[in-house]
């Protein structure tokens, strides 16, 4: 199906054209009719689905219609958890409204606030924002929220994670009533249903199922490995089959500057991307990234979702995630746009229970390869596909209440009285006899 059959206007077809775009995803072709009616929707897509578009072009078709903004008033706001998404979807916006009179502003913090003060003075019809930065802005009286149209909450669960419920809460006491709101999420977790409850009402609800989610064009093989020689693994693979890039995820900042120096002494150039570097090398490192002149890039999580890389050749887990879903996040980044990608991930003993979870997830094992001179002095085992938590494996019933255990009774001795005197035959620092 083209976009054009979706009610897209001409000029949208066209920038989407200019972007190599031939037909909409399973989420786009789902969602932007939905969007188009009016409706409140809630739509489960992993990253890499290309559920940005599936928000951003009904939007932009929406909004192409109405009136020009005012002063220091938006028409759409889309929140997101992070700089690097909000910058992002911005990028998104602007490439699809190419051939449009429709102003977007990317708003977060850790950079100097005038210049989007500045931006916001005209008005903007789509507004990218962290939540933090948002309700800073508010307070200062510089974005006013009367004439807010629509409402997108995107990576709704990342969010949550990250600790921003009250801030949600806020801003959307201090929306209209009188708005469409739509949430997106890569899984619809109990909190995220609980935001739901309270800021989407009666709305259409699309999943993309499960196990379309690990995308069948992204090879995936992981490598058992002890943990004191993944920087040389590492080393190993990059040097002998000659990766011209890859994103590499690692668990703590200090890891990641350790990993980079690792590197380093082998001759590998790379750079670390973590929440402790400022946002103006952040920007420039993911720039260069993006631009390939940085080849290696070794990232906390905080990246997960904020890079968006249409050829990105393959993802290396070299801390293995939790939970399972962020696994999914992480080789979302590779295997974009229908290109083909590849998803590395080292496995050390410890990592085992991480593993099950992931491939019960996945449903179906990881391929495993071996490298000669890595073989682990501590072997992993083969993962149980139906592993459950140890704090999930009580039985329960129908209710959802657990169910208590039968156990043989162990025969207790009933406790002496205490006016009872010891036993005639009793020796101190031994128990007295059973017979």
């Amino acid at each position: 199906m083209p976009f054009s059959k979706l009610g897209l206007c001409d000029p949208i077809v066209k920038a989407l054209a200019e972007l190599n775009y031939a037909s909409p995803t399973p989420i786009q072709e789902k969602a932007i009719p939905v969007v188009l009616s009016g409706e409140n929707l809630i739509a489960a897509a992993q990253t890499g689905t290309g559920k940005t578009a599936s928000f951003v072009l009904p939007i932009l078709e929406m909004l192409r219609k109405g009136e020009t903004q005012r002063k220091k008033r938006i028409r759409a706001l889309v929140l997101v958890p992070t700089r690097e998404l909000a910058i992002q979807v911005s990028k998104s916006v602007e490439q699809y409204a190419k051939h449009l009179s429709l102003t977007t502003l990317a708003m977060y913090g850790g950079v100097d606030e005038k210049p989007q003060k500045q931006k916001l003075i005209e008005g903007v019809d789509i507004l990218v924002a962290t939540p933090g930065r948002l309700l800073d802005m508010h307070s200062q009286k510089a974005v006013y929220f009367e004439e807010l149209e629509i409402l997108v909450m995107d990576e709704a669960d990342r969010m949550l994670d990250m600790g921003f419920i009250e801030s949600i809460n806020k801003i959307v006491e201090r929306l209209p009533e009188d708005r469409q709101n739509l949430l997106f999420s890569a899984t619809l977790s109990n909190k995220v249903r609980d935001l739901a409850k309270t800021a989407v009402h009666n709305p259409v609800e699309i999943a993309i199922a499960a196990r379309d989610a690990s995308k069948p064009n992204i090879e995936q093989w992981l490598i058992t490995v002890d943990k004191d020689m993944k920087s040389s693994l590492l080393s190993h693979l990059i040097q002998e089959n000659d990766w011209d890039q890859a994103l590499i995820f690692i668990e703590t900042k200090h890891g990641a500057a350790k990993l980079v120096s690792q590197l380093e002494k082998r001759g590998i150039t790379a750079e670390a991307f973590h929440s402790g570097r400022s946002q103006d090398v952040r920007a420039k490192v993911l720039a260069d990234f993006v631009a390939g002149d940085v080849k290696y890039l070794v990232a906390t999580g905080v990246a997960a979702r904020g890079i968006d890389i249409d050829e990105l050749p393959r993802v290396i887990n070299y801390d293995l995630p939790f939970p399972a879903d962020e696994y999914i996040h992480r080789i979302g980044r590779t295997g974009r746009a229908g290109a083909p990608g590849e998803a590395i991930s080292f496995v050390s003993k410890d990592n085992f229970k991480n593993l099950c979870m992931i491939e019960s997830r996945l449903g179906h094992l990881i391929e495993r390869r071996e490298v000669e001179g890595f073989a682990p002095r501590k072997p992993v085992p083969i993962s149980i596909l139906n592993y459950v938590p140890k704090h999930k494996r009580e039985p329960q019933d129908e209710e959802g209440s657990r169910l208590k255990q039968d156990k043989p009774s162990s025969p207790r001795r009933k406790p002496a009285p205490r006016h009872r005197r010891k036993p005639a035959n009793h020796t101190d620092g031994k128990k007295p006899s059973r017979d």
